[in-house]
């Protein structure tokens, strides 16, 4: 019985991973704090170099 559930657990462990490789997530990816802050530091840098112009 045991020999059974360890094929079994191991032939599902990688039809899981063969089918999560073929359906990426839709989730955005990760962004740090820091690189929040660096990007809205660049969005005002730019917002207040338009008007002047």
């Amino acid at each position: 019985m045991n020999r059974k559930k360890k094929i079994n657990q191991i032939l599902k462990s990688k039809a899981k991973k063969t089918n999560a490789k073929l359906n990426p997530s839709n989730k955005p990816r990760y962004i740090s704090k820091a690189e929040r802050a660096k990007l809205d530091a660049e969005l005002t840098e730019n917002n207040q170099a338009e008007p002047s112009q």
